[in-house]
């Protein structure tokens, strides 16, 4: 059995994070993947195989809370989701981390405050090469440093939407986005501003994913390895049950064993809470580091909403994911609880309505289709999803996942859609390029949608009602760490990952000073080493 310094499980925003800070270290790090390496493939950018034919979703098989099966849109590469994801790279507001008030229940505090995770944002955005722009936005919380990369710039549609929005009165402001894109020199950008970036693969590399720029990086250190097809089924504790002294691995069907003072799970928050309770033992009857009863409990996963408009004239927009709106993040009109973000999304397609609604779109002509996208101007409208006991990840006698799940915060997200209807007229000054003002179609995700989920392992300083304490490490064992969204006890109305990413850096320093790790000097690179 080989013996590591650090073991972590799972190579997303989380583990491929932590990975890339630590490696300098000179430590021993094993990486352990489920899957493989993302294929680089003409079908990246084909939107009837990825939207259609779900090419890259895994082929798992999990339940809803009545027993029925579905397939959850889950990615096992290297990378993780980050390898599909839009790279909206948000940080949460600063009120998130303190207890908010919702409509519908209450958004709890989380044990460390927005300054202790601002100086790993910062690192974070530099590590992702995010684009933005401050002091656009007001709910901003407040930043130690620009941007390191400008904002994408807007294409005319979407400039004008902008404009139309702020000569109302609100306050659009450029997304902060991560690709690797250089406007000023496009003949040499890595990023070629497509419309194949919203949930589609990038074979460029040019999208800031976990693989690109954190996995990769990692292993050019030669004291890093990574095992792929390694699925993590079971860990093993000594007989005091306060340490995990084995790994054990399902590699390409052979059962293999590994050992680490540290181990670090980052698998999702679906199968982080999975691995923990498959891992039961005499000392842990309900799971490890599961004395609590929370490991499974509080997942959120946004309510969010997929809406598009259609005007007269066409919108021949691009790369449109470069506009948010938060004016409505904490209040409305009429309506003084928070409601969530506004956001561009991914250019609408033809296929992706084929893969989205399959029944509703069966009989449409392929033209009618093809004329609703060109028309399309496209949001995504999240609220955020309160942690609720009953809303949790057990599993079934097959082993597979079960997800009991029940909307949340339903009359904020309602709000914020009508919201959204409401200022149509407001976002373009000439209605002769309007159908009836708009018209609508709309989308909710489904329990399937799962690329936001989040709060299976939450952190907090009373065992009683939490997993993990303040630095992720969980409080029934000394050397089990959790580095993925499972920590998070509030998921906010922004995407995610960016703050996956800040806290893996966060609990990465811990690590290194608990492992008595130093950065080398010649480390002028890694993260963290001119700190």
């Amino acid at each position: 059995m080989e013996a590591y310094d650090v073991i972590i499980i799972g190579t997303g925003a989380g583990g491929g994070t932590l990975a890339r800070y630590l490696a300098p270290s000179g430590k021993r790090i094993l990486l352990l993947e489920r899957g493989d390496y993302l294929p680089r493939e003409i079908a990246n950018w084909d939107t009837a195989e990825v939207f259609i034919d779900n090419r890259y979703i895994s082929p798992d098989t999990w339940y809803d809370r009545a027993g029925k099966a579905f397939q959850p849109q889950v990615h096992y590469y290297v990378g993780g989701a980050t390898k599909l994801y839009g790279a909206a790279l948000y940080r949460l507001r600063r009120e998130d981390f303190g207890a908010l008030q919702h409509h519908d229940g209450l958004s709890p505090a989380w044990p460390i405050t927005y300054e202790e995770m601002e100086p790993w944002y910062t690192m974070a955005e530099q590590l992702y090469e995010v684009h933005g722009n401050r002091g656009e936005d007001p709910t901003e919380p407040p930043a130690s440093a620009p941007y390191p990369y400008p904002a994408l710039r807007h294409e005319p549609r979407i400039q004008q939407l902008s404009d139309d929005l702020a000569a109302a009165g609100f306050h659009p402001f450029h997304a902060p986005c991560g690709v690797r894109l250089n406007e000023a020199d496009i003949n040499n950008s890595i990023c070629i501003r497509c419309a194949r970036c919203d949930g589609f693969p990038c074979p460029l590399h040019a999208k800031s994913d976990a693989e690109t720029l954190a996995v990769r990086p990692a292993l050019t250190a030669p004291n890093v390895t990574m095992l792929t097809h390694a699925h993590v089924v079971r860990l093993e504790t000594n007989p005091e049950g306060t340490a995990v002294t084995q790994v054990i691995v399902d590699h390409e069907g052979h059962e293999e064993r590994y050992s680490a003072a540290i181990v670090a799970v980052a698998a999702g928050a679906a199968n982080t809470a999975k691995l923990l309770l498959m891992s039961a033992t005499d000392r842990h009857p309900r799971g490890l580091a599961n004395g609590s009863d929370q490991v499974g409990r509080n997942y959120m996963y946004h309510l969010s909403q997929a809406v598009l408009a259609l005007s007269r004239e066409p919108n021949d927009t691009v790369f449109q994911k470069t506009l948010g709106l938060n004016d409505f993040y904490f209040r409305g009109p009429g309506f003084d609880y928070p409601m969530g973000n506004i956001q561009m999304i991914g250019k609408s397609a033809p296929d992706m309505y084929r893969g989205e609604k399959p029944l509703a779109t069966k009989l449409a002509p392929s033209w009618a289709l093809a004329d609703v996208a060109r028309h399309a101007v496209d949001f995504w409208l999240s609220t955020e999803d309160l942690p609720m006991p009953g809303n949790r990840v057990t599993v079934a006698r097959d082993g597979n996942i079960i997800l009991d799940y029940t909307p949340s915060n339903p009359t904020a997200a309602k709000q914020l859609y009508h919201q959204l209807k409401s200022m149509l007229k407001t976002m373009r000054l000439h209605q002769d390029h309007l159908i009836h003002r708009f018209a609508y179609m709309k989308s909710d995700i489904p329990i399937a949608g799962v690329a936001h989920q989040a709060g299976t392992c939450r952190m907090g300083t009373d065992p009683a009602t939490s997993v993990l304490d303040a630095n992720c490490k969980t409080h029934e064992l000394d050397n089990l760490y959790v580095v993925d969204t499972s920590c998070f006890p509030s998921i906010g109305a922004v995407n995610p990952a960016l703050t996956a990413m800040a806290n893996a850096l966060r609990v990465g320093d811990h690590l290194m000073h608990r492992l008595g790790a130093t950065f080398p000097a010649a480390a002028t690179t890694a993260p963290g080493a001119a700190r």
